[in-house]
């Protein structure tokens, strides 16, 4: 009964709420237009902390991994304030909720994040990791394409999570009101074949098992934006955290 009541407690009164729940496949959502925006619209998450609001004394703040695909991707190092002109139905679902967000909660941090990569997760996931999918196809010895004209700006993933621990910290120490849009992505913008690159270098497998061709010669169902990628300068100097180069993180993720 005490455990009840205590777990009541908690959910009723949250300090920090971090949603990453989303529809993240493009063609999925190209696909499925209404799933998409069902899923990656967070209303009844947002409905439900206005209710507490209304309802008892309650100080919270949202925290919302969006995406770089709001960019349009027609030009390099996107800031935070520049137009979002999202080419597929993914990015456009992502703005939906940026929005939404903004105009219902009193205190959000919304974090565009590119390409998260790392290491497999304790309880495993099901879906294909970036940097371990190139590893596996190369190792076997496979010819593979990869795109040289579309570029982002890949993530490690324990810098998401520090970035997401120091927004916490900082709120649950202070309670200062904040409104928060940042870019999240690592310090270097690069290819799909300079991220292959990276792999085989690391791993020692064979560079000609890896086919550069543009975005534009593969039928994906699905738009896709060239260059995403994203000045970080807001996120440094916000936080004081500096994510770590491409290069750095493939070699944490494949560490054995």
């Amino acid at each position: 009964m005490e455990l009840k009541s205590f777990l009541i407690c908690l959910v009723r009164s949250p300090d920090v709420v971090v949603n990453c729940a989303a529809l993240s496949v493009p063609r999925a959502c190209e696909m499925d237009p209404a799933a998409a925006m069902s899923v990656n619209v967070p209303s009844s998450l947002v409905n439900w902390l206005s209710s507490l609001e209304e309802t008892q004394e309650s100080n919270y703040l949202l925290i919302h991994l969006s995406t770089d695909q709001v960019y349009e991707g027609v030009k390099s190092f996107y800031k935070e304030d520049g137009e979002v002109v999202p080419v597929n139905v993914y990015g456009k679902s992502k703005v939906a909720a940026e929005q939404f967000i903004s105009e219902k909660c009193s205190n959000f941090a919304i974090l565009r994040s590119s390409i998260i990569f790392g290491p497999q997760t304790i309880s495993p996931v099901s879906k294909s990791l970036p940097i371990q999918w190139v590893d596996g196809v190369l190792s076997k010895g496979n010819t593979t394409e990869f795109f040289h004209d579309e570029f982002r700006c890949p993530v490690y993933v324990k810098d998401v999570v520090a970035i997401i621990l120091a927004l916490s910290k900082t709120w649950i120490s202070e309670a200062k009101q904040r409104k928060l849009l940042l870019n999240v992505g690592g310090p270097d913008r690069v290819s799909r074949v300079q991220m292959a690159e990276t792999v085989a270098d690391i791993r020692g497998h064979n560079l000609s098992l890896i086919k550069s061709v543009s975005a534009s010669s593969v039928d994906r169902g699905v738009m896709s934006p060239a260059d995403i990628s994203m000045d970080i300068t807001k996120l440094v100097q916000t936080l004081g955290i500096s994510p770590i180069s491409f290069r750095d993180g493939v070699r944490l993720t494949l560490e054995l």
